[in-house]
């Protein structure tokens, strides 16, 4: 949609929504690497000038070789929701065009109750959207995947770059050890897009963490994440701080009737 084809919008109750509070040692989705973390203090309107292109690592001169947001993910700013009668589900920071039989988890910080996170789920496939604040005029992109580099590097794993359907993605494989004392590994891929003011990150795990392109239930999620709409909000933020989402009143009710079921 907004140019792009479009998917009929899942009815209300083909949608399994769960909350599941932050923090647990089994979050399949648990990522030491947001941006929120790095030590850019700088205040993202401070209108940083862009680095001179020779001083760019291809990583980089790919990110900037194209409009790789030209299809989406898009910024409230560029698109006329009320030009069309698709359903949407609306978080408020992030609005969702949902699919058929897609599930949606909800993660919520537990300390703040605030909603930092989506998990959309497609099959054996999984999708952790999260949104953070970036500077006005810097790409904030480079940094984050160095950090997330170091951080897979420092857990005994390993980061690999290619380029994904929205520029560089970032692929990484690291061990992890189950509560129950079993040895594995950790594989997903990243996506991330930066607009005006923002940066959306979608952590790929289970079959479309370990697919090559878009095949199989990746193109739900890649659709996904394109059809994305961004509403920053104009408060200042610290680049990188995590941008908390809102539950729409339908999902607040479903939820707050499981909270006995909750962790």
């Amino acid at each position: 949609m907004f140019g792009r084809k479009k998917r009929r919008a899942a009815d209300e109750d083909e949608l399994d929504e769960l909350v599941e509070q932050d923090g647990s040692d089994d979050d399949p989705a648990a990522d030491p690497d947001d941006p929120e973390d790095t030590e850019d203090t700088e205040d993202e309107d401070s209108g940083d000038d862009a680095e001179p292109e020779d001083e760019l690592d291809e990583w980089q001169r790919l990110d900037a070789s194209r409009d790789w947001r030209e299809e989406g993910p898009f910024d409230l700013s560029e698109v006329d929701l009320d030009a069309d009668d698709v359903e949407r589900m609306d978080f408020d920071a992030l609005i969702l065009t949902p699919f058929d039989g897609m599930q949606l988890q909800l993660q919520v910080n537990q300390q703040t109750q605030q909603l930092q996170a989506l998990l959309v789920v497609s099959g054996q496939s999984v999708m952790e959207l999260s949104l953070f604040a970036a500077p006005a005029g810097r790409d904030m992109r480079a940094d984050v995947r160095g950090e997330m580099i170091a951080n897979a590097q420092k857990a005994g794993g390993k980061a690999t770059l290619t380029e994904g359907p929205f520029g560089t993605e970032v692929r990484r494989v690291v061990p992890i050890t189950t509560q129950q004392g079993q040895h594995g590994y950790h594989v997903s891929r990243t996506w991330f897009a930066q607009g005006p003011r923002w940066l959306l990150r979608g952590v790929l795990m289970g079959e479309a963490g370990l697919a090559e392109g878009l095949e199989g239930s990746t193109e739900l999620l890649y659709e996904l994440f394109a059809n994305t709409v961004v509403r920053r909000g104009d408060r200042p933020k610290v680049p990188g701080e995590l941008i908390p989402m809102t539950m729409p009143p339908e999902v607040a009710n479903r939820a707050s009737g499981a909270s006995a079921g909750t962790r």
